[in-house]
């Protein structure tokens, strides 16, 4: 398949890749496999939709620091709950692999490009000051406690939706910005003196500034839609600015993947109606597409179906529904390429595609359908002679085992030839951390010469190599962590991507059963 990069009239020194919806795994792990792909063509970082200052925790991690854990990382380094999502914690081990043994210049860097708050609501600066005083040594840390006072009172949402509840244009926040203004500057001052660290304080300086910015905004007294517009509109300009940071800093290693909703990175004007009043703003990506120019490139995400949505497939006359008709698999088309179609309806769950989107964009990536235990029953349903048994209370199964499924061939269920489940088993099966939201695991007999294939040992050597594996992993075909010695292998939420392979292993699994049933079949009965 050509590679979605040579589709491009211009290789782009920023490329967006978008996702229509927060929630759809499916995204996040095409994004893992085409930014290391990327990084064989020289791309060296990645800015994510999440908090800039967070970000310098996953960073520090991805660098290969060894002080702070990676349940610690994911919990802080990222904003939103984002670092819950587990493909992420699968971004950042890949890329502390990639970098192990590279020299600093050549490794991979992770950014945040949010701004530190949510539409809704906001905290202070106080932290991001307090952390700029301290590399700095200054002593301004007692006068920034004294004018931020009770922290609760800035990060109520009623100082965002309510202008006159807001510190935002107090003489206080005023003062403020004065004073993280005067950092700002002393940052410079300081520099040829303290570059070591230079930059983490200054994403700290920008945050805060960024910040107040953005209450100020709050306690403007507009009408409530022109204030939601302003603030959206203000949060998409700190992104862009962010973004033209991050590019700043990464123009001398190499090009940048940007990964966001496609609403922060589509070139064209955001639209909306709030109270019969038409509002309309400029996205990150309209800021950043005007001033970069052909430099920057969008891929616009398109989904079909989405179990853990509960999105069902398309009408065929939608613009999704038209390239849902012509593969299974996920593929990315030139925009030029997509068929006119209807508008889907819209219902906050997904944003779908229009022909001002596909008019502005110049790929889409879309996505047939995300893969959750239900859309592989079906695959593996549809082999021949395959029966399924879900295990429950009112089956006599034990409990630890309900809701897992088994498939056999034939009336003989002692030996599956696949199981999917979706929680861990205490004391027994616990490192694919099977109970984070939305994960399961794919359980298949290959035998031992497929298994010694696929791993380069056979299964009685398993425990030698234990230690090679990650079996939290998403995406990867792994000795099963329990039963190895029977050469069963496992796939983590396998995403849409990995079908084809899912497929031919599901094919030997199940030859071997098909194989057990007729040798059963041909023993003489007493």
């Amino acid at each position: 398949m050509t590679f979605f990069l040579d589709l491009l009239p211009v290789p782009p020194t920023l490329l967006a890749l978008g996702e229509p919806t927060h929630g759809e795994s499916a995204f996040l792990q095409l994004r893992n496999d085409a930014f290391l792909t990327l990084a064989e063509r020289g791309y060296r970082s990645i800015a994510l939709e999440s908090d800039r200052a967070a970000g310098l925790l996953a960073d520090e991690f991805v660098r290969g620091g060894t002080t702070v854990p990676l349940d610690r990382v994911l919990a802080e380094g990222f904003s939103h709950g984002f670092g819950a999502a587990p493909a992420n914690r699968d971004l950042l081990l890949r890329m502390r692999e990639w970098n192990a043994g590279r020299p600093a210049a050549d490794r991979l860097t992770v950014h945040g490009f949010d701004a530190p708050l949510e539409i809704e609501g906001a905290p202070s600066p106080r932290r991001h000051l307090l952390r700029v005083c301290a590399f700095l040594d200054s002593d301004r840390a007692d006068e920034i406690d004294d004018l931020v006072g009770d922290e609760a009172l800035w990060s109520d949402p009623a100082a965002i939706w309510e202008p006159g509840r807001s510190f935002g244009r107090s003489a206080d926040a005023q003062r403020l910005r004065v004073i993280a203004d005067d950092l700002l500057t002393e940052l410079y001052v300081q520099a040829p003196r303290r570059p070591e660290g230079w930059q983490a304080a200054h994403v700290q300086a920008t945050s805060a500034v960024g910040l107040l910015r953005y209450h100020a905004e709050a306690a403007a007294p507009l009408p409530q839609p022109e204030r939601v517009a302003r603030l959206i509109g203000v949060r998409d300009a700190l992104m862009a600015e962010n973004l033209i940071a991050i590019r700043s800093t990464e123009a001398h290693r190499g090009p940048t993947l940007v990964f966001a909703h496609n609403r922060h990175l589509q070139r064209h004007p955001s639209t909306m109606t709030m109270a019969g009043t038409d509002l309309s703003w400029s996205s990150a990506g309209a800021i950043v597409g005007t001033l970069l120019g052909d430099r920057y490139a969008v891929v616009t995400g398109s989904l079909g179906a989405s179990p853990a949505l509960d999105i069902e497939a398309p009408a065929p006359s939608t613009y999704e529904g038209r390239l849902h008709r012509d593969d299974r698999l996920p593929r990315y088309v030139r925009a030029c390429d997509v068929e006119p179609g209807d508008r889907r309806t819209h219902d906050h769950r997904y944003f779908p595609l229009d022909q001002a989107t596909i008019e502005h964009t110049d790929l889409v990536l879309h996505v047939p359908t995300g893969t959750g235990p239900a859309v592989l029953a079906d695959r593996i349903l549809a082999l021949p002679g395959v029966e399924q048994f879900v295990a429950s209370e009112e089956n006599g199964s034990p409990e630890g085992s309900w809701g897992d499924r088994f498939f056999s061939v034939g009336p003989d269920r002692r030996r599956p030839f696949a199981t999917i489940v979706d929680h861990d088993v205490p004391g027994f099966d616990e490192s694919a951390r099977l109970d984070r939201p939305g994960v399961f695991r794919l359980n298949l007999d290959l035998g031992r010469a497929e298994f010694e294939r696929l791993f380069g040992f056979p299964p009685k050597d398993f425990e030698d190599h234990r230690h090679e594996f990650d079996f939290a992993r998403l995406d990867t075909v792994a000795p099963h962590p329990g039963y190895w010695l029977y050469g069963f292998a496992g796939i983590v939420a396998p995403g849409p991507h990995l079908l084809p392979e899912v497929d031919r292993l599901l094919g030997i699994a199940h030859a071997r059963a098909c194989d057990r049933h007729e040798r059963a079949s041909r023993r003489p009965r007493p």
